[in-house]
């Protein structure tokens, strides 16, 4: 076998192959676009379970505990706070106050409601959207980050990231005939090309 025909039997082969590694590489760019996806769709059901929970809990009153003189102003007491337009991309941000009930209850953290972990004898969950911290500025980044804000053992405000991506973060009060309904809209990017939008409905237990 002489070079021309190495070389027609290298050009032949090249022309056989290049589609199949075109193909290949487009499968798996879109392989990694779907776990892009599944991923911020995974953040976002659990970002919105969090807040849920949060807000079908705000006004908690434990008719058990011994917190009656407590109660005597509890008429002026805010149990859940909207702030408008006050984060990232202007995004909404949320905070809700509950008393301890007598079961076993978490704040957005994972960590278990106490009596060291309230305020006036009050719990309190708070979600706000904010730069990313780790970010540096100048860097392009793929959205802002989830903030939870709850009280640590000696009832002051912590602040902890619960997950990257969010674009948006918005909540709206909605007419309810029984009690106080919310919609939630949250929306999560990867900062490139994948950008999507999630809404749900809450309801309080305990407002009226």
């Amino acid at each position: 076998m002489n070079l021309l025909e190495c070389l027609v039997g290298l050009a032949i082969s090249l022309a056989l192959v290049a589609p199949l590694i075109k193909n290949s590489g487009e499968f798996i760019a879109k392989q990694i676009q779907y776990e892009k996806s599944q991923s911020l769709t995974a953040e976002a059901d659990r970002a919105l379970e969090l807040i849920g929970r949060a807000i079908r809990m705000a006004g908690y009153q434990n008719t058990h505990a011994s917190t009656t003189s407590a109660r005597k102003n509890t008429s002026s007491i805010d149990y859940l706070q909207i702030q408008k337009n006050n984060g990232y991309r202007g995004s909404d941000s949320l905070m809700v106050k509950q008393e301890i009930s007598q079961g076993v209850d978490f704040d957005c953290i994972g960590n278990t409601l106490s009596k060291e972990r309230t305020k006036n004898n009050l719990a309190q969950q708070g979600f706000l959207v904010d730069r990313q911290a780790s970010a540096p500025k100048g860097v392009k980044v793929n959205g802002g980050s989830l903030i939870c804000q709850s009280l640590d053992r000696q009832g002051r405000i912590q602040n902890t990231t619960l997950m990257n991506g969010i674009h948006h973060l918005s909540f709206e009060s909605l007419p309810a005939n029984a009690s106080k309904a919310f919609r939630v809209r949250l929306e999560m990017t990867d900062g490139v090309s994948i950008h999507q939008k999630f809404e749900r409905t809450f309801t309080t237990r305990n407002l009226l």
